[in-house]
């Protein structure tokens, strides 16, 4: 069965829930073998606050990148059908050519670095034309105070937000976008049993 997405506990676990909630978005609850769990929280929250405490500064650039690697090479070992590719930079965008678009296209979902007030992970999990519907897993209480930004409560869907793409767009560190160039980063995760091929969908993300 599949498993309804859950928020973060503490101030600091977006990354690793993002990441959770990816894998429930993905698979069935059956098919999730422990070890998947174990090792993002271990290897997740390793940035240090200003205090020195472990984790209350977040999940590092790096610990998302160890993670989506790990992800893919665990798939390769046979024991789940999941793929995983990090990409950094430039290639964070919602073009319409981009990569972020052609994963949701396929079947995936993304893990992407946003501003909320600090730097924040949440989950993509679709996009129709120029709106970006994903799950933060940060929970605010209502009125949610960025404009343009469409709230829904429903537990049984895979969204809690509709974003406009170009807030995401900004260079700015505005909520909700990706900022600086040298900031951005997405995890990129597919089941590999019901992901598309790119041939299969190119007509839909050009």
């Amino acid at each position: 069965m599949k498993i309804p997405l859950r928020y973060q506990i503490t101030e600091y676990d977006c990354g690793p829930t993002s990441l959770l909630n990816a894998l429930s978005c993905l698979f069935e609850r059956e098919e999730l073998p422990p070890e998947l769990v174990r090792n993002i929280m271990l290897y997740s929250l390793d940035c240090y606050g200003s205090d020195g405490r472990a984790g209350k500064n977040g999940t590092s650039h790096a610990a998302m990148m160890f993670l989506s690697n790990w992800l893919e090479g665990f798939g390769k070992t046979g024991q789940l059908e999941i793929q995983s590719s990090y990409i950094t930079g430039e290639a964070v965008n919602w073009s319409q050519q981009g990569q972020l678009r052609s994963a949701l296209a396929r079947g995936g979902v993304a893990v992407v670095r946003v501003d909320l007030e600090c730097w924040h992970y949440i989950l993509i999990t679709g996009v129709q034309d120029d709106m970006i519907y994903a799950f933060d897993p940060y929970l605010i209480p209502d009125p949610f105070p960025v404009e343009n930004v469409q709230t829904v409560s429903d537990p049984e869907l895979k969204y809690n937000r509709i974003i406009p793409a170009d807030l995401f767009e900004q260079k700015e560190i505005k909520p909700y976008s990706f900022g600086p160039y040298e900031t951005r980063e997405a995890v990129l995760i597919f089941n590999s049993r019901t992901m598309l091929t790119e041939e299969n969908t190119v007509e839909y993300v050009i």
